[in-house]
Order: C-alpha cells, then sequence, then structure tokens
C-alpha cells in the first residue's frame, strides 16, 4: 500500500510540475540550416540561432551544402528556418531548376540579408583578366549541391567553358586551402565580402579578383537571369587587391517551412530586426550592415512567409 501511494505521489507532483513551469520550457527545437563551414550562411545561421535563444526561442543552427541544399531541406520540412539565394528560390518555387522540375512551394521568403557577390580568385601575375581563360585550368567551384556551385555552373556555362575547366566541388575554406598548395588555378566565392577565405588565400598567396561582370554581360546572362544586379568590389577590400572590381550579385535571403507558425516567425524578425539584434548580426560578421528594416524585402521576388508578411506591414515596409 505504501508504494502505490509513494507511486500516485511521484505522478501528482510529476503533473504539478507540467502545470507550474512556462509552456516556453516545452518549446518545440526549430533548425536553422546554414550553409559549409567557413561561409557566411553559417555565420548568419548561428546569430540568429543565439538571438533566438536570448528570446526564448529555441533555434539550432546546422550546417549543409549550401543554397540548394537548403531549398530542399526546407520545403520537406527538414529544416525550419535556412539561407537561399533569392535567384534560387524563384528557380526552385516555379520548377525551373536544372534536372528538377518540381515545384518547391513551401520554401516562403522572411528576409533579405545581403548581397551575394560572385568572386572569382586567381593568382596575381597568371594573366587571366577573362574567366573564359580558364577552360584547361582546375577550379574550385563551391559544395556540390551549393548555391556557389549551381551559379558558377551556371556563369560558366554561358560562358560556354563550364565542361572544359577541371571542376573542383569544394567548399571555400577547402578551396582556399588547395589554391595556397598550388592544387588550384582559381577559385570561385558567391558570398559576401569580405569573405574569411579569400581574405586568408590572400595572406597566403597574392591574388587577384577576375571582372565576371564583363564576361557575364558579353554572354547575355543578365537578359536571361534578371534577378543579378551589378555590384562593385571596393579596392583593398582584400590584400593586394589595389583596384576596384565589378561583379554581379544575388540576394540572399532567409527562408522558413510554410508549416512554421506565423507567431515563430514574427517574434523572431521582431528579435533579429531590434537595434540590438541587428547590432549583434553586424558584430558576427560584416556583411549584415546591409540589414536593416528598410531593406527588409529587398530582393524577394517570391511569396513572403504569413508572419513575415505581418511584420514587415506592422514596420511600414509593406502596403
Amino acid at each position: 500500500m505504501k508504494n502505490v501511494f509513494r507511486g500516485f505521489t511521484i505522478g501528482f507532483a510529476s503533473l504539478l510540475l507540467v502545470f507550474s513551469f512556462p509552456h516556453d520550457s516545452f518549446a518545440r527545437m526549430f533548425k536553422f540550416s546554414g550553409g559549409p563551414s567557413g561561409g557566411t550562411f553559417q555565420y548568419y545561421a548561428s546569430a540568429i540561432s543565439t538571438l533566438a535563444k536570448k528570446n526564448k526561442i529555441n533555434v539550432l543552427s546546422s550546417s549543409s551544402g549550401g543554397s540548394i541544399e537548403n531549398i530542399r531541406l526546407t520545403d520537406s520540412g527538414k529544416t525550419n528556418f535556412s539561407v537561399a539565394y533569392s535567384g534560387h528560390v524563384f528557380q526552385a518555387r516555379n520548377g525551373m531548376m536544372k534536372g528538377d522540375a518540381k515545384k518547391y512551394e513551401n520554401v516562403l521568403a522572411v528576409a533579405y540579408f545581403y548581397g551575394a557577390p560572385a568572386q572569382l580568385i586567381v593568382r596575381a601575375g597568371s594573366g587571366i583578366t577573362s574567366a573564359k581563360q580558364l577552360a584547361g585550368k582546375r577550379v574550385g567551384v563551391g559544395n556540390a549541391g551549393s548555391g556557389a556551385a549551381a551559379n558558377a555552373e551556371l556563369f560558366f556555362t554561358e560562358l560556354g567553358i563550364w565542361d572544359k575547366i577541371d571542376r573542383n566541388f569544394l567548399g571555400y575554406r577547402e578551396a582556399a586551402g588547395a589554391f595556397g598548395n598550388n592544387q588550384l588555378d582559381a577559385f570561385w566565392v558567391f558570398v559576401g565580402f569580405p569573405n574569411a577565405s579569400v581574405l586568408e588565400a590572400a595572406m597566403q598567396n597574392k591574388i587577384d579578383l577576375v571582372d565576371v561582370y564583363k564576361d557575364a554581360e558579353g554572354a547575355g546572362v543578365f537578359k536571361k537571369y534578371p534577378y543579378f544586379a551589378k555590384v562593385v568590389i571596393p579596392a583593398n577590400t582584400y590584400k593586394g587587391v589595389a583596384t576596384s572590381t565589378n561583379t554581379f550579385q544575388d540576394s540572399t535571403l532567409w527562408v522558413a517551412n510554410s508549416k512554421v507558425d506565423a507567431d515563430t516567425v514574427y517574434n523572431l524578425l521582431k528579435a533579429t530586426f531590434s537595434k540590438e539584434g541587428l547590432a549583434y548580426m553586424v558584430s558576427v560578421h560584416k556583411s549584415a550592415k546591409a540589414m536593416s528594416v528598410e531593406n527588409g524585402t529587398k530582393g524577394i521576388i517570391t511569396p513572403l512567409h504569413p508572419g513575415a508578411e505581418k511584420f514587415w506591414k506592422e514596420m511600414g515596409v509593406l502596403k
């Protein structure tokens, strides 16, 4: 009888604990997919995870292959939030991805992060001034399944040399290391500047940046893919590169699965785009200087998540 009473007491106490603790203590865990190690995507996923936890929202950041993989993970619900390029979201939602006619309609935009410019790194003194000169050369093009690799394929295909370069599917950090060891003639990143891996490469070697805007314009890339925009990488962004370099960029976006509840998205945006939240984002990565309430929906050409729509309307960004 004593054991029965003891069991009843323990069970009743457990029930009391459930009702005594706030609901937040039992909130679900949300997953935020960033990108490869050393890439800017991962900095953003980790930063928002930290801000979320400070605001009692459980968000776990995780690495991934990048934009294309993130779109698939988000659409399937295997991750709740991720970072992706606006152009890839547009292609995915409209069944335009290469070799994949599926429409990824569960991927909804949340906010603009920063512009992601193409950066093509070669050795100073190599004589390479155009991407077309990389035919027959060893080129790091980004992780397989990443947005960088997808945009590299798009760019080099339009130039007619995708099948003529020795493609190496390496993440940024691995590519910088291989470049430093003379295992690559060039490597491509598609990310905000300054990029840590390019900074590292510039410390180990004398580098140059190729004017890929000129190449892309000549190949008609911007007429075919209107979501790209011109941008200039300022002189001295990287050690030894003393002149400005023209390039093109896509917009990097925060996206969410359509089934994530609107309140969670709204509250995460409120925390991230507060004065303190934006200051923290900049402290994590300088490219976050592009983030602001005014720029909140910049570069977004696909549907917004309901929670984001509510937030941006309250902020006066949307009518």
